[in-house]
């Protein structure tokens, strides 16, 4: 039970990793507040997860401020404290070469990626700082430390989180709040079967082929599993990941290597 008592809301936390730690979070002890936009996936989420009333579901865009800012603030009055923020949703969007890629598109990435993430860990400051205490875990991708052909956008948002995560992690340091980011690298969750098709034939090659290549990229030569992922969240969240503050950590299977 290591994080009995405490308290986690988690962005796009009704699928793929997002569920995922919420699992393990749930399995710890821990009460878990879900965000995402589809109500009838999340009451069914919920109710996979037979956590009772320590599981609560809040709908809404995080590409919305107001809906991300409410999400914290929904936590805050259910559960009355806060204490483990992770910034999950993201995601690549419109894959382009750079030069047919539109601004519309690069504002997608930087509002999915970046400004949800800003939203969020913003508003759950106010909280941690009073309790003199927090975690954020920012979920970045192993594009947040290397680029690839097409990624121009979500690549220069993977970075914009790190470094957000950076700066941040110095900033509040004394106050008991760590701030670390995990870079993932590929796991092959539903959303990945759902879109993958279309980030393949962007880069000129079917979705196998795209599965192979990136698992040709990595040391231990297959992606990377949910529970890989999950299992670092929950060191951050926990006590035993009190020394560690801004850090990106790899779990893409020897990929980035750094």
């Amino acid at each position: 039970m290591k994080l009995e008592g405490k308290v986690a809301a988690i962005t796009g936390g009704t699928a793929g990793l997002g569920r995922g730690i919420a699992e393990s979070f749930l399995e710890e002890g821990a009460k878990v507040a879900l965000f995402a936009r589809n109500p009838d996936k999340g009451r069914q989420v919920l109710d996979e997860l037979g956590a009772g009333d320590r599981a609560i579901f809040v709908p809404g865009d995080v590409m919305k401020q107001s809906d991300v800012e409410g999400f914290i603030d929904r936590t805050v009055d259910s559960f009355g404290t806060f204490d483990i923020l992770v910034n999950n949703a993201g995601g690549a969007g419109d894959l382009q070469p750079m030069v047919d890629l539109s601004d519309e598109a690069f504002d997608e990435a930087m509002k999915w990626n970046v400004y949800s993430t800003f939203w969020a860990t913003r508003r759950a400051l106010k909280t941690m700082i009073a309790n003199k205490s927090g975690r954020v875990i920012n979920m970045s991708s192993m594009e947040g430390k290397h680029g690839k052909p097409v990624f121009t956008a979500y690549t220069a948002a993977k970075h914009a989180v790190n470094g957000m995560t950076k700066s941040l992690a110095r900033e509040v340091g004394e106050l008991g709040i760590t701030v670390n980011s995990i870079c993932p690298g590929l796991v092959v969750t539903d959303i990945i079967k759902n879109n993958g098709p279309a980030t393949a034939k962007a880069m000129g090659m079917e979705f196998d082929e795209m599965i192979t290549m990136f698992a040709q990229e990595a040391a231990i030569k297959r992606p990377n599993r949910v529970e890989e992922i999950a299992a670092v969240a929950l060191l951050l969240a926990s006590e035993a990941g009190a020394g560690i503050t801004g850090a990106t950590i790899s779990v893409d299977g020897g990929t980035a290597q750094y």
